[in-house]
């Protein structure tokens, strides 16, 4: 190789080395001084909600949701694969008291396979946002219960409608005493 043409090599490998530098700089200015400002009461909610970004609380994933419970569009259980403990966790960080209608007395669902239906289309698995379901091509699936968020969306892509959402019922593990109720006082004599 001759002179000439390593000049002009290392030349273009310096200008495209500097120009790369300059832009990644500039975008570094702007990222920090462009950006909108991120309301960490949001990233906190965010953390408390499972994650599966399933859209049943009507907005595009958890992330939006919990933007609008901080803004008060949404109420703090509006998250039904989170259930009412997660509702709870919610009110409880934005301070807010939980109107619970109905929703305590309802079991946590899991999704539940139909082993004589299943086809092993593999749609439902392409779908599980936190990769419950187990199966192969052309095989029966099978869902891990404790990976399951109850989020649904397995159940609505199912072609033969394999896949349905059953309760959890408790077990001696997971079964708790329910709170007594309050004893009636005696009237004062």
């Amino acid at each position: 190789m001759d002179t000439a043409m390593m000049t002009h090599a290392a030349q273009a490998v310096g200008a495209i080395g500097l120009l790369g530098s300059g832009l990644g700089l500039v975008l570094g200015v702007a990222a920090r001084y462009l950006c909108a400002p991120v309301d960490d009461r949001a990233e906190a909610v965010a953390a408390l909600l499972p994650g599966s970004n399933c859209a049943q609380c009507g907005f595009a994933g958890c992330k939006q949701a919990a933007a609008a419970m901080v803004e008060g569009r949404a109420a703090p259980n509006c998250c039904p694969p989170g259930g009412v403990s997660t509702g709870q966790k919610v009110a409880d960080l934005l301070g807010v008291k939980l109107i619970i209608d109905g929703a305590e007395a309802a079991l946590p669902q899991v999704a539940w396979v139909d082993e004589t239906r299943c086809i092993g289309c593999m749609r439902c698995i392409r779908k599980c946002n936190s990769d419950a379901i187990v199966g192969a091509a052309k095989q029966m699936h099978t869902v891990l219960p404790e990976a399951c968020f109850a989020c649904g969306l397995c159940e609505a892509e199912c072609p033969t409608q394999a896949i349905v959402m059953k309760p959890v019922m408790p077990t001696l593990a997971t079964w708790h005493w329910p709170k007594p109720a309050a004893a009636p006082r005696a009237p004062a004599d």
